[in-house]
């Protein structure tokens, strides 16, 4: 397509003028009983337009294609992704017109599926997550059209300085709190990008030595641990990951190892057990990755608690748990998984008795520099 300098010019400023409609998402802050001097606090990404985390990601890499001269006016737009960065997308698309695939497994929630043709999008259904690397750059060859490329771009895309990225957003927003300096920021990966965001942020604003660190959680399946713990990052597997939106069978270009502080494998049944923990502390349902993100969370609030430790800790709630009706909420679909959630609820109630989590998670790997 001939680059249309105009059509760009509008097709940013369109983009900025929804940024300015969009108020920042909120920091929660969850009063747990057996908190004493934690104060344990959840960036709520579920409010963005398009309902999760990855709104912020799709509007950076609509912009960044733009900038690029990759996208220009009746570009056809081609995603990889799990279904949320997806829905996202879809949505800038229709925003500026513009006709978007999502290439996704075919084990992707229906919810989601449903969200990306309510925003006009289209879904290609691939049968194994590690299909759709491929599945995309055909299409985008076939159609003339622009791969986005999230795995690979996610961490160049945003603006890891600021200009109101996650990693600026929670920082000011903790200002005024008991402990404006978190002592843990916990993510999940899914491309990568965020942790890499948060990373850089805290290094280059100097906050890391303020006692500051960055955990990442990944799930089973998952091979983004394998690379942060062995440093081999052309670790694959073969699987792919039952938490939607993290964990990968590869570790993705955008994952930076060396800005992470900790990393754990959560188990399934501990992530899906902490959706229904934080359903009845917060009063409503969230997606899978916060679960994951929240049994890391947990347990290095059990560790500060064990320590005399007080500071603030920061995790992510990444989107809404309407999306996974059919699944993570839906006790056949946990049965046919050949999950035990009772162990992990048992867990969880001990935590609110005592603040120390019990449970060992066998799989912690620091950075080998510290």
């Amino acid at each position: 397509m001939p680059y249309d300098c105009q059509w760009v010019a509008e097709a940013i400023s369109t983009i900025e003028a929804d940024f300015n409609r969009s108020a920042d998402t909120h920091l929660i802050r969850l009063d747990l009983p057996p908190l004493d001097g934690i104060g344990l606090y959840l960036k709520d990404e579920s409010t963005h337009p398009s309902g999760s985390l990855k709104h912020r990601l799709a509007r950076s890499l609509f912009l960044y294609g733009l900038c690029n001269g990759w996208i220009t006016k009746d570009t056809p737009v081609i995603e990889a992704s799990s279904g949320s960065t997806a829905v996202s997308e879809a949505y800038f698309a229709r925003l500026l017109g513009l006709r978007f695939i999502a290439v996704m497994p075919k084990s992707t929630s229906q919810q989601k599926i449903d969200q990306i043709a309510f925003y006009g999008g289209e879904s290609h259904l691939v049968d194994q997550s590690g299909q759709i690397y491929e599945e995309s750059q055909r299409l985008a060859r076939e159609l003339g059209g622009h791969y986005m490329d999230q795995f690979t771009y996610a961490e160049r895309a945003t603006d890891w300085r600021g200009n109101n990225n996650i990693a600026e957003s929670i920082f000011e927003q903790l200002k005024h709190e008991p402990h404006p300096v978190p002592r843990w920021v916990i993510v999940g990966a899914g491309t990568g990008g965020t942790s890499s965001t948060i990373g850089r942020y805290i290094r280059y604003g100097r906050i890391l030595g303020q006692g500051c660190e960055l955990c990442v959680a990944d799930p089973e399946n998952s091979v983004f641990y394998n690379g942060y713990e062995t440093g081999d990052c052309s670790i694959t597997g073969d699987k792919g990951s039952r938490v939607e939106g993290i964990g990968r069978p590869r570790v993705e270009p955008s994952f930076n190892p060396n800005v992470v502080d900790r990393m754990y494998r959560i188990p399934d049944a501990a992530s899906f057990a902490a959706l229904q923990y934080l359903e009845k502390h917060l009063g409503r349902r969230c997606g899978g990755s916060t679960g994951t993100n929240l049994i890391a969370t947990l347990s290095l609030i059990s560790d500060m608690n064990k320590a005399g430790e007080k500071g603030s800790v920061v995790t992510l709630l990444c989107d809404g748990g309407d999306r996974y009706r059919d699944t993570y909420y839906n006790p056949d679909w946990i049965k046919a998984q050949g999950i035990d959630l009772k162990p992990w609820h048992d867990a969880l109630d001990r935590f609110d008795e005592t603040g120390v989590f019990d449970m060992p998670l066998e799989n912690c790997a620091r950075h080998p520099s510290l």
